[in-house]
């Protein structure tokens, strides 16, 4: 996934959009975080997050292949 398709969906989380048949399931974390571990049967993952703007916010987000999942963190600078 790059990182357009990322914005998209960060873009629907944000304004609270319903997601795309299809599309990667959407998980939000604890705010402010910049790296989340995912665990899949005891195996943990890191998942750096990439800073992304939207509407005047600012979400950080990370997407898991392994589970087809973007990870979303709150994270407000303003």
């Amino acid at each position: 996934m790059n990182e357009m398709q990322i914005l998209k969906i960060v873009e629907q989380f944000s304004r609270k959009s319903d997601p795309v048949e299809g599309q990667a399931r959407i998980m939000r974390v604890a705010d402010y975080k910049s790296v989340y571990v995912e665990t899949v049967d005891k195996i943990g993952r890191a998942i750096v997050m990439t800073e992304y703007k939207v509407d005047g916010k600012t979400y950080r987000a990370g997407y898991s292949s392994r589970s087809d999942t973007v990870f979303v963190s709150y994270t407000s600078r303003d």
